[in-house]
């Protein structure tokens, strides 16, 4: 079984902090070609103007990928760049608090915009773009053209009032992330997710600045004791990239340090 990603090249959305950024350095760490995409143009051009220097395999595309022009730019980009397109990481995501009762919260409607109609339509034109990739190199192999990975929250089964718009955002990712695997399959696409919970992510470092004793409640509704580091959702990802997971689609991965296995929806997952 090869986990090897090397030559490959990929689009990592939300590169421009946390775990999606963790995620586009350890691609680029290992050999794959990257493009880091997010819509913070300011962090963005930072962090990837220090790597910059000493990789030629690395490219970043600022704008809203809400705008469905910029998702074809942003492929379009990724082309021009590396003439291809083997990998997609939906990694952007945004984590609001909702008030159920007020009327003129529309945090629902934000995060599903953001966390899951992007990451749709992104798929959907990686995809036509995979396809057309196959068909021109005349690739008739049985094995898989592709590999999309969405970045999903243990959030997902779990029942909190402030978490409602980011609860049912990501619920509604996992079954994108479900069917498009049923929908891509005869082109030999695969589509997967990782699922992960308190990982020290730009959201979560606010949250444990805001909230006194978060901490420590994060840690005791984890068995493994502690908040992962973003790097250590990585390996999940490119496992699920890499031809190691050849005949895996429609699953979704959990990097929780056991949290999903106990009871604890008292606590936010970040």
């Amino acid at each position: 079984m090869t986990l090897s990603i090397q030559g490959k090249t990929a689009i990592v959305t939300g590169a421009a902090n946390g775990v999606g950024l963790a995620i586009a350095r350890h691609f680029l760490d290992r050999g794959a070609k990257v493009m880091f995409a997010d819509r913070d143009k300011a962090r963005l051009t930072d962090e990837c103007g220090e790597m910059s220097d000493d990789q030629d395999h690395l490219r970043w595309f600022s704008g809203d990928l809400r705008q469905r022009l910029t998702v074809e730019n942003l492929v379009s980009a990724t082309v021009d760049a590396f003439d291809r397109i083997d990998i997609l990481v939906n990694a952007s995501r945004q984590l609001m608090v909702t008030d159920p009762l007020d009327p003129a919260d529309t945090s629902v409607e934000t995060l599903l915009e953001q966390n899951m109609l992007t990451a749709l339509r992104l798929s959907q034109a990686v995809a036509r773009r995979m396809i057309a990739q196959a068909e021109a190199d005349g690739n008739t192999d049985e094995g898989a053209i592709g590999s999309i990975i969405n970045i999903s929250t243990i959030a997902t089964p779990r029942s909190h009032p402030d978490l409602l718009a980011y609860s049912v955002a990501a619920s509604a990712l996992d079954q994108a992330t479900r069917s498009l695997a049923l929908a891509f399959a005869p082109h030999r696409i695969r589509v997967n997710g990782v699922s992960f919970g308190s990982v020290m992510s730009h959201s979560l470092k606010t949250a444990l600045a805001e909230h006194d004793g978060l901490r420590d409640e994060i840690r005791q509704s984890t068995p493994m004791g502690r908040i992962a580091a973003a790097r250590e959702v990585t390996g999940a990802v490119q496992f699920l990239a890499s031809e190691g997971a050849g005949f895996v689609t429609g699953e979704i991965i959990t990097v929780d340090g056991g949290r999903s296995l106990l009871d604890g929806v008292g606590i936010p997952a970040h």
